[in-house]
């Protein structure tokens, strides 16, 4: 993967580079002519869509068809440029006018989109580590910016190894977020992402417990012969049934074996929490956040009653 990573819109807005990009119509020249991404806040969507933005003082506007990838061609809805209203915008200067004083910016945050969207079609490969950032929930998975507005999805299969309802078990909007390159589509200038293989291993998750320790779990899953629950994202153990379990309960449970050639731990429920609790990602549950992987095999090696493992290629 490239050197140069654009990352999630809004990651630069308060950056020291950023302010000094935009800070002076000598600055704001010198970004237009070397088509640098500045990143300012949208103040206004006017009835035709079209964006006013602030950069650190200085008024630009981003008209509707320069606004989202997409737009013009009818492929993005207009709720896109809408929803941009109070939040960053990454943008290049197109145009600066300077009429008594008073500069005026054309912007593109098309521009912006395709310029990030070209370096990660053309520079990334399956098996590159993404930063990102939770645009949106849907029952099916989670959207993320992954560079300069530019939005993928990871499915809700492919965010953790635990079972899950919903993606809000998981993230909230505006979540920083990493992410695993699966695959490309050139025509459609898409990337698919992963998320589940940088939550690490069972053996790796399973390195944190210990046999004979009482600890906190969600429930996530009720079965006739037993109740799954969730240790940390990437695991899961199973105790016995118990009909005063809810699926999304907090509890309490004693881990009685590790078995790593069953790739199972048995666990005993010692309390229930009425209230629902629902585990989010935090930074410590990452075990990659960068770089590359080329294969990620979940299972530990003596089990082989069931294989988990993802090739990039």
């Amino acid at each position: 993967m490239s050197d140069t990573i654009f990352l999630p819109e809004g990651a630069l807005i308060h950056t020291e580079q950023n302010l000094k990009n935009i800070s002076s119509q000598n600055a704001l020249r010198d970004a237009m002519e070397n088509e640098l991404i500045v990143e300012g806040e949208v103040l206004l969507c006017d009835s035709s869509h079209n964006l006013t933005v602030d950069l650190n003082g200085h008024i630009g506007i981003i008209p509707r068809a320069e606004a989202a990838l997409g737009i013009e061609e009818g492929i993005t809805r207009d709720i896109a440029v809408i929803s941009r209203v109070g939040k960053p915008v990454a943008c290049i200067i197109r145009g600066i006018d300077n009429e008594n004083g008073k500069i005026s910016l054309y912007l593109s945050r098309v521009a912006a989109q395709k310029k990030a969207l070209r370096q990660l079609m053309t520079k990334t490969v399956s098996g590159d580590i993404l930063p990102a950032r939770v645009t949106h929930l849907e029952p099916f998975g989670a959207f993320v910016d992954i560079g300069c507005g530019n939005i993928s999805l990871i499915g809700i299969e492919a965010i953790s190894v635990s079972r899950i309802s919903h993606p809000c078990n998981r993230f909230r909007v505006g979540d920083e977020i990493f992410s695993v390159v699966t695959g490309m589509d050139f025509d459609k200038s898409r990337i698919f992402l992963s998320h589940r293989e940088l939550l690490g291993t069972w053996e790796e998750n399973a390195a944190r417990f210990e046999v004979g320790q009482t600890v906190r779990g969600i429930v996530r899953g009720i079965e006739e012969y037993g109740i799954f629950i969730e240790l940390s994202p990437n695991l899961s153990g199973l105790a016995e049934f118990r009909p005063d379990v809810k699926t999304g309960d907090c509890v309490s449970v004693f881990i009685k074996s590790i078995l790593p050639d069953k790739m199972k731990i048995k666990l005993i429920i010692i309390d229930v929490f009425r209230e629902k609790t629902e585990r989010l990602i935090t930074p410590s549950d990452y075990f990659i956040t960068s770089g590359h992987i080329d294969v990620w095999r979940y299972s530990p090696e003596e089990c082989t009653r069931k294989e988990i493992v993802s090739v990039f290629k």
